[in-house]
């Protein structure tokens, strides 16, 4: 069964749980920062549609009833900056979730992300007792690459034509953690500069091939 997820918090930066409420504060960012978000935002590969904040809370709101979400506000000194959804919540043998997040660009380089990311991944794996943590990122997106590194995610390989970004399928590197690496916390590691740096380097093969396109006969 779910259970409600309190306030994380580390410094000026905070996570709470999303709201309905919180619509028109996230679609205000959402539009406001339409160029520096769109190029990595999840698109249908059945066309476009109705974008409703709304009716996408409700759906994160029924999924995190149903146990398999986490999805949450980030705050910067009271102020909406972003959000930060676990997903694919599972327990039992596998025990693992993802986690996608944006952030409004005025509160790049605070680190907004780096803290949100550390704060969650340790509440799935000390309160929900979860062992594995991924984080699937675009090669092109620098600023979310600069989060696993800070935070010592492990790389774990390519994923080609992975998910359906911005208008076509786009490959992700994949980048995990379990608790076994780190019995103090992302986040107490990272602060204590322990993060191992060169955890989250990419393999000369895999820079390679996203440096040409898939072809069809190797789909």
């Amino acid at each position: 069964m779910p259970t409600a997820i309190p306030t994380l918090r580390e410094g000026a930066i905070s996570l709470r749980p999303i709201r309905l409420r919180d619509a028109k504060a996230l679609e205000r960012e959402l539009l406001d920062n339409r160029s520096w978000l769109r190029q990595w935002e999840a698109t249908s590969p059945h066309g476009p549609g109705v974008f409703d904040m709304r009716t996408s809370i409700r759906n994160l709101l029924a999924n995190a009833r149903s146990g398999l979400g986490l999805p949450l506000v980030i705050e910067y000194q009271g102020q909406v900056a972003g959000q930060l959804n676990v997903s694919s919540i599972v327990h039992g043998s596998l025990s693992s979730a993802t986690i996608g997040y944006w952030v409004a660009e005025r509160f790049a380089g605070r680190s907004v992300m780096p803290t949100a990311v550390a704060l969650a991944t340790d509440y799935c794996f000390y309160q929900l007792g979860l062992h594995r943590m991924e984080i699937c990122i675009r090669p092109e997106n620098a600023p979310s690459l600069r989060v696993v590194q800070k935070l010592g995610f492990r790389y774990e390989g390519l994923r080609r034509r992975y998910i359906h970004i911005n208008g076509d399928w786009r490959d992700h590197f994949c980048f995990g953690l379990v608790v076994e690496e780190l019995p103090q916390g992302v986040l107490r590691r990272w602060l204590d500069g322990e993060a191992p740096m060169d955890a989250a380097e990419v393999s000369a093969s895999d820079l390679t091939a996203v440096a040409r396109p898939l072809r069809v006969a190797d789909r």
